[in-house]
């Protein structure tokens, strides 16, 4: 990948990074991987600059090796979920860590339940903090105990994105899981015909591949208002930032008490409950475009970063009118 190594020459691409790419497009043939590498290279030159960052690169450098290799993706996808394993990894200060390896809506769905029920419980007056309280009641289940607090089946729900192309088996692209990014069709099309899974319809925009909004005006948004920008957002606005948005507060972009913001699709925004406390820290400046999903954040050292939300369907371009017939030129026969 010599456009890579050229990016690390020049500063813009670190080790780290660089090295999750490598992981990536490692299945591929050389062949594959050089295509890979052209076409990173070229979105890179014009994309802003987070597009650097580890998750955002490892996102885009996925969806072009589902585009270069697709059916190879299913099969490697086959591959690793054969070698599912839990690991013991022991640490220092008597801290062991317990991995378990497995697909990646199961491990979404598994910790959806747990975070579910650890905000349940701080709801309850626990002093615990969210992460030692997901900590426990993970442990509680695991080893059979009761972790003081049931949550409804829906608690476990991920949101799964397909065209209705792929799903109906005539393309293969364009699923993404969220939290994680893209996934092969194969592997969506088995999640939604899951007995146990629960479909929702969301139309989009033909011409964007937004989801189509809808709204009320009150301080505390519907379940419907909600679950609409859960949808629509994906993921924590901020740009460097890979929450999703289910885990999210469902925030006023114009403060609702202060400057009469509405609670609409227009004025609400997911952040996760860290960025959206540090939306009005001092020093820190964040812009959100909720109709074209653009973030800029500005930090109190004077940087700015920009995030674009990625659209759940391509958006389909005009196709280019014909040009008249030449009645002087011979027929194409």
């Amino acid at each position: 990948m010599p456009r890579l190594l050229d990016a690390m020459r020049a500063g813009l691409i670190e080790y780290y990074p660089a090295s999750r790419v490598l992981d990536v497009t490692a299945p591929l043939s050389d062949e594959q991987a050089r295509e890979v590498d052209t076409q990173l290279a070229e979105k890179l030159s014009s994309a802003v600059e987070t597009a650097w960052q580890p998750h955002n690169l490892v996102r885009i450098v996925r969806r072009l090796v589902e585009k270069v290799d697709p059916g190879g993706r299913v099969e490697r996808a086959r591959k690793a979920e054969a070698d599912r394993k839990v690991v013991v990894e022991h640490g220092d200060h008597a801290q062991s860590e317990l991995i378990v390896s497995t697909r990646s809506e199961v491990v979404s769905a598994c910790y959806a339940r747990v975070d579910a029920m650890a905000r349940q419980l701080r709801k309850k007056g626990e002093s615990r903090t969210l992460e030692q309280l997901r900590t426990d009641i993970a442990v509680d289940l695991l080893l059979g105990n009761d972790p003081g607090a049931q949550v409804p089946q829906a608690a476990t729900m991920v949101y799964l994105h397909m065209p209705v192309d792929t799903a109906l088996s005539i393309s293969e692209t364009g699923v993404e899981l969220d939290g994680y990014g893209p996934i092969p069709g194969a592997l969506g099309r088995e999640i939604m015909t899951n007995p146990n899974s629960v479909l929702r319809k969301v139309l989009c925009d033909p011409g964007t591949g937004d989801p189509v909004d809808l709204g009320r005006s009150r301080y505390r948004p519907t379940t419907t208002l909600r679950e609409a920008i859960r949808v629509r957002d994906r993921e924590c606005t901020i740009p460097w930032c890979r929450r999703p948005a289910r885990h999210c507060d469902t925030d006023h972009l114009q403060e609702w008490a202060r400057d009469h913001g509405p609670t609409s699709l227009t004025n609400l925004a997911a952040r996760c409950r860290r960025h959206h406390r540090m939306k009005n820290t001092p020093g820190w400046t964040t812009r959100h475009d909720p109709t074209h999903g653009t973030t800029t954040v500005t930090t109190p050292l004077g940087r700015t970063h920009t995030g674009e939300r990625t659209s759940i369907l391509s958006p389909k371009t005009p196709k280019t009118p014909a040009r008249p017939a030449d009645p002087d030129e011979p027929p194409p026969f």
